[in-house]
Order: structure tokens, then C-alpha cells, then sequence
């Protein structure tokens, strides 16, 4: 974990988009899909794009933190990515329906504590 006032390293300028769906979204998705009779392909994915910068800005504001974004060279993949949930909403009568800050909000304080408790056990050795 980044300390306050330290830096993260980005792949590229951070603008680079996609459309980033918390877990329990898209096992609901999964799930209604896998008990459904629908056997064409459909995409289960959020329609709220964000950035990599404004990922990053997202949970530097959940973790109280301010880090320095560090633009770096690496691979970007595509330049954006968008889920259109149009088929699945129309044959399953289903869509995401938390932003994923929400989401985001609920991950923090778990993967937070994971991190401080592998902290821990190293520190005992």
C-alpha cells in the first residue's frame, strides 16, 4: 500500500477508459445468465466509464489519501472500453445498478485488512 503522500505508477497518461463492475454485480449477472435459457453471447458489464486517473482518484478519496500519479511506459491495451448491457437488460430484465464507487467503498476496508494481516504475519517472523 502506497503511503500518504507517496506516488503510484501509471501505464500511460491514465486516460485510457473502461467500464469496471464490482464483484457482487456480476455474479448477479452470472448467475441470472447461468439460470436463464439465453445461449447467444451478451456482455455483463457496467455502462459507467472511468478513466485509470479517475480510478486511481476514486480510491485515493476512500483511503484518505493523496498520492502522486507517476505516468509511466507501459502496455495500454485498447484506448477505451464500454460494456453495452443492452442485450442482457432486454433478455434478462437485468442491469447493474451501483455505481461502482459504491463498490469500490465496500472492497476497501476488506482487501485494507488483508494487507494489514499479512503485515502482521511478516512482521512476526
Amino acid at each position: 500500500m502506497a503511503p500518504d503522500g507517496g506516488s503510484i505508477e501509471i501505464w500511460g497518461d491514465g486516460l485510457q477508459t473502461r467500464s469496471f463492475l464490482y464483484i457482487d454485480e456480476c455474479l448477479e449477472g452470472t448467475t441470472r445468465l447461468a439460470r436463464s435459457n439465453w445461449s447467444g453471447p451478451v456482455n455483463i458489464g457496467s455502462d459507467e466509464m472511468v478513466t485509470i486517473n479517475g480510478l486511481a482518484d476514486m480510491l485515493m478519496g476512500i483511503a484518505g489519501k493523496k498520492l502522486s500519479l507517476q505516468h509511466v511506459p507501459g502496455p495500454l491495451g485498447v484506448r477505451g472500453r464500454k460494456s453495452d448491457n443492452a442485450l442482457f437488460e432486454k433478455n434478462l430484465a437485468w442491469r447493474p445498478r451501483e455505481p461502482l464507487i459504491a463498490g469500490l467503498r465496500k472492497l476497501y476496508p476488506w482487501i485494507l485488512g488483508r494487507v494489514q494481516a499479512a503485515g502482521q504475519r511478516a512482521g512476526a517472523k
